[in-house]
């Protein structure tokens, strides 16, 4: 297999090639310059990647690829509510950011893209459907599992198939319903698939074994599991000085953008009430509404609020600028949350400093983090 570098390299089409140059894409990730060639060649893959190492791009150029050249024959039949290439995502906030990126990927061609997700108006859901052909359709499982079941969408005619953070999906249990999906598919010798996981168990791999024809396999060792670039400091305290600590990193330290991660609904929630009495802050976990999920993040975005409380969910898939400083009210259960949630800082050569409380509650979770990441932490006494 040659050794690609260039994007011109890979015999793309020119519309997507503008696409790539207008985003001042470049230099091929390790990602897509070792799964791209097999991609583009009609072969299934598997990819373990980390967020951030372009593995996006490198799925929604494949299938974009795949579909702009095999086009429709002007005697063949199409249907509404019928996508060409699907792409399954665990949470609405990646489902939303594959969107955005896939717009932006097919801004010069004449492909019709949807983002079906829980949370949002059905009935603009629908006729989102309904308004013309939809060739690359972004979803959530369980939102397109209401809608293949009441005949809004029909899977016959997959040709491509993608699921991103398959360690994920197995983790929130939306594995069943992607048996379902699978099951009214084109059989997997006649459509491409991908999976993209951050980590392989032996659940990941029988899945992907029997759900893909024989698939190249990728791994994309992180160059460093936690970026240089970002500080950590770890706190002991007690649970109940928690609270009082935020605040006296709120107010002692520069803050361009701050998250605060907690593991728990229960928790953010807590947490934003308490914060909120002093200062602009919004949160994000699965009880806030779509719609306002999406005005947060995005004023957290512009800048215009500085403070953002979240469980995991907003951990993966959310691409923020200028994040000087996370902050992990509690330790994650997973040590790969851990790595998800302060890669959110040291963004783009920018250094961040990422600081955890370490109570009673917490210490549990230290010594499989620090396995994980094959280093022993320096826990200072808060105060």
């Amino acid at each position: 297999m040659n050794h690609f570098e260039k994007f011109e390299q890979l015999g793309l089409t020119s519309a997507v090639l503008q696409a790539i140059d207008s985003l001042g894409f470049t230099e091929l990730t390790p990602i897509q310059s070792q799964i791209l060639p097999h991609t583009l060649a009609g072969q299934d893959a598997i990819g373990q990647a980390q967020t951030g190492t372009g593995k996006t791009a490198t799925f929604l150029i494949t299938v974009i690829e795949s579909l702009l050249k095999r086009p429709f024959a002007e005697d063949e039949e199409r249907f509404l509510g019928e996508p060409r290439a699907l792409i399954l995502a665990p949470t609405r906030e990646l489902a939303q950011q594959i969107f955005d990126d896939c717009m932006a990927l097919t801004q010069f061609t004449e492909l019709h893209s949807a983002c079906i997700m829980g949370g949002v108006n059905y009935e603009s859901q629908q006729w989102e459907l309904e308004r013309e052909f939809i060739d690359i359709l972004i979803a959530t499982p369980g939102r397109l599992i209401d809608l293949v079941n009441k005949g809004f969408v029909y899977l016959d005619r997959i040709e491509v198939l993608v699921l991103d953070e398959a360690d994920r999906m197995l983790d929130m249990g939306f594995i069943p319903d992607i048996k379902r999906l699978i099951g009214r598919m084109p059989v997997n010798t006649d459509r491409q698939s991908l999976l993209f996981s951050a980590t392989f168990n032996q659940d990941v791999m029988s899945l992907a074994y029997r759900w893909l024809h024989e698939p190249v396999f990728v791994e994309i060792e992180p160059e460093h599991k936690t970026s240089d670039l970002v500080e950590q400091r770890f706190y002991l305290l007690a649970e109940d000085q928690k609270l009082d600590a935020i605040e006296h990193i709120i107010d002692s330290v520069e803050v361009d953008k701050l998250i605060i991660f907690a593991n728990r609904k229960d928790q953010v929630k807590r947490l934003y009430d308490r914060l909120r009495r002093r200062y602009e802050v919004v949160m994000l976990s699965g009880d806030v509404i779509q719609q306002k999920r999406d005005r947060y993040l995005q004023a957290f975005k512009e800048g215009e609020v500085k403070i953002l409380v979240a469980t995991d969910v907003a951990g993966r898939g959310i691409h923020v600028d200028e994040v000087s400083h996370v902050v992990n009210y509690t330790l994650p259960d997973q040590p790969d949350d851990y790595v998800h949630r302060i890669g959110r800082t040291g963004r783009a050569g920018q250094t961040g400093i990422s600081i955890s409380f370490v109570s009673e509650d917490d210490a549990f979770n230290l010594p499989a983090l620090e396995k994980h990441l094959d280093t022993k932490f320096k826990l200072e006494q808060w105060g």
